[in-house]
């Protein structure tokens, strides 16, 4: 049997392999996931939105950001860096020799495969001449050729070659490893090992464990788990949560407290502006001592959410706080909503727990609308379009018009429209236009099915009722017609109607049969004749009922698949969660819509099943839920686009 033997890489060659391989595995998934995206692509999109976004704090902040920023050519430079280095270990390793070739005598000799003796005699003795030491020829060739001579002449030889592959006989299996050898010459024993204990001993120790304690803070949708115990404690505390305490809770985040977040900010100004600010907005409880609303990152974040609800201005300092608190809002009151929710199902589990009020969680999504659009509760919605200020809402709520909300502004026709908004001028009240006709309007469709039972649309006692509900995402429509134009918020109640007259009729199709009517069928039954033909048309009414029935069926278990595909390809794909940007003019960052749908019970003012947080509608999405049983007394849909909108219900 052959030897082994283990060697490092004097020469360097198999070392270039290992290099070449471990830059591929890092520059080929690097270019696939940090490519900058096209700039021509974000600026064309950014133009697609500057008719309708063009005003939006985001829109500008987004633009000139896209005008300013290096990061695209630094990540572009740095990938086309490791690309080079990659190509050029690429093409060294290409102009190595191959150290270990397959032996093959008639290459050497310069023969074919299979000649005679006589030939291969011939043709050693011509190349011997030519490279012969004797005669200033190559030595090593030389040696080559008598090797290769022997090989095919020399039994032994020959049969060593067949065998082993090697006219010598079998040879020492050499391992190469691919280091070179200096790494374990004794004169850098030192080097290497230094560099090997800050390696493996201080820089990986140091990675995994930031990483570790950066994991261990935060849950998986990024929020500090003090952040969430601190939610569940005053959502439990107090389960009717009036929008003043909801403010103060969200802001007693631990986002905002520097300690927790090296994001977050105190600056030395602030004992002069934050004041300042307190003062203009008036009563905000700065008197309350209960912890942590007396904290100074607390009150800070109040004043900063308050003042941009206000819409009131702000030095730059505050302003830059102001935005970064902003962001973080929307996150921190989904995650105040799951808290509410959990604790609702777990009073509802459990029992002799007080759940959170519906008023509460609902108060939260109101506030998320109002942190989008910068606006206070009792403020009017029209101020949510563009060149709207308070002075000009005169015209609307006039008797005239009594224009008080979007719908109602849509539903005007359009010379009256003109005229109540005739302080704009021509372009201005283009782009009211446009952002009118940019706000969606979402109708929902319900269904209730008892899934895997032979009636699907029968509801009895006891039964699991699956609640599927279509959204449609429609644009507002803004017509000069009057007549022709129907407001798309009254579509469904005349969708309610057709299919309530659709049911009656339904329903009178079928009349009792009344006394008299049975007694004038026993007197004409001797004739024979009336008989006869209603046996025959009671026969011919029974088999179109029984047609029916066949063909309710069939359209019942071909929607049934229908929507087992539907549900399998829904797992199968992942929806993007960019929908449609948001018109929000002082929100900071580019919002997509989102929306919740939810069952809840109005009488007891409790949520019936978790919100569903639809962050994919583009044009149309279905929504299951399962509900617990005869808990169905109304499904709400509630906008988190950031529009003040008011809920739209389906009462079953």
């Amino acid at each position: 049997m052959a030897g082994q033997q283990f060697q490092y890489d004097d020469s360097g060659n198999t070392f270039f392999y290992f290099l070449t391989s471990f830059v591929g595995l890092i520059v080929i998934p690097a270019t696939y996931y940090l490519w900058p995206r096209d700039q021509n692509a974000e600026q064309l999109r950014l133009k697609s939105l500057r008719r309708v976004h063009g005003r939006c704090l985001w829109y500008r902040l987004r633009h000139m950001k896209s005008q300013q920023s290096i990061v695209p050519t630094l990540k572009k430079a740095a990938l086309l860096f490791g690309w080079a280095i990659f190509l050029l270990l690429a093409y060294k390793v290409s102009k190595l020799d191959r150290e270990y070739q397959e032996y093959n005598p008639y290459e050497v000799l310069h023969l074919e495969a299979g000649v005679s003796i006589a030939e291969i005699k011939k043709q050693y003795r011509v190349l011997s001449l030519k490279y012969h030491p004797d005669k200033g020829g190559d030595e090593a060739m030389f040696m080559k050729l008598a090797k290769a001579y022997s090989a095919l002449t020399n039994e032994e030889a020959r049969d060593n070659w067949e065998k082993y592959g090697n006219p010598d006989g079998p040879r020492v299996t050499s391992f190469g490893i691919a280091l070179p050898a200096w790494i374990v010459d004794q004169k850098n024993s030192m080097l290497v090992l230094l560099v090997y204990g800050l390696a493996f001993m201080v820089i990986l120790p140091v990675v995994v464990g930031t990483w570790w304690y950066r994991s261990i803070r935060y849950s998986g949708d990024q929020i500090l788990i003090n952040t969430t115990q601190l939610f569940m404690h005053f959502m439990y505390k107090t389960p009717t949560m009036n929008m003043k305490r909801l403010v103060m809770v969200l802001t007693a985040a631990f986002e905002f407290d520097p300690r927790s977040n090296k994001e977050a900010i105190i600056r030395p100004t602030d004992n002069i502006e934050v004041p300042q600010l307190i003062r203009e907005l008036g009563n905000i409880n700065v008197k309350k001592k209960e912890p942590p609303f007396c904290y100074p990152y607390s009150l800070k974040a109040r004043v900063l959410l308050l003042t941009h609800l206000a819409r009131m201005d702000v030095s730059e300092n505050i302003e830059e706080d102001q935005r970064f608190v902003m962001k973080k809002c929307p996150a921190l009151l989904q995650e105040l909503i799951n808290v509410g929710c959990q604790l609702t199902m777990m009073a509802t589990s459990r029992g002799g727990l007080r759940a959170p009020r519906l008023t509460s969680i609902e108060n939260c999504m109101k506030l998320s609308q109002m942190v989008v659009q910068g606006l206070q509760e009792a403020k009017s919605p029209l101020l949510q379009l563009p060149h709207f200020e308070e002075e000009h809402l005169r015209y609307c709520i006039s008797k005239k018009y009594k224009v008080r909300t979007l719908q109602d502004l849509v539903s005007l026709k359009d010379s009256d429209r003109r005229n109540m908004l005739r302080f704009l001028g021509e372009e201005k009240y283009d782009e009211v236009m446009a952002v009118l006709g940019s706000i969606p309007y979402i109708n929902m469709e319900t269904k209730l099915q008892v899934l895997d039972d032979e009636d699907s649309n029968n509801v009895t006692a006891g039964s699991i009722v699956t609640v599927t509900v279509t959204l449609r995402r429609k644009r507002t429509s803004v017509s000069s017609d009057a007549k022709n134009k129907t407001k798309v918020w009254q579509n469904k109640n005349k969708g309610a109607k057709k299919a309530a007259k659709s049911k009656k009729k339904k329903l009178t199709k079928k009349k009792p049969v009344t006394q008299q009517q049975a007694k004038g069928d026993k007197a004409k039954h001797p004739n024979g004749n009336v008989a006869g033909n209603r046996d025959e048309e009671s026969d011919k009414q029974s088999d179109t009922e029984v047609d029916e029935i066949a063909g309710d069926d069939e359209e019942e278990w071909e929607a049934l698949q229908q929507s087992i595909q539907r549900r399998e390809r829904a797992l199968l794909e992942t929806k993007s969660k960019v929908t449609h940007p948001v018109y929000s003019l002082y929100f900071p960052e580019e919002k997509q819509e989102w929306w919740w749908l939810y069952i809840a019970d109005r009488k007891e003012q409790t949520l019936v099943s978790m919100p569903n947080h639809v962050c994919t509608l583009k044009d149309i999405e279905e929504v299951r839920r399962q509900p617990p049983v005869c808990a169905l007394p109304h499904l709400f849909f509630y906008s988190g686009k950031g529009d003040i909108v008011v809920l739209s219900g389906v009462e079953f």
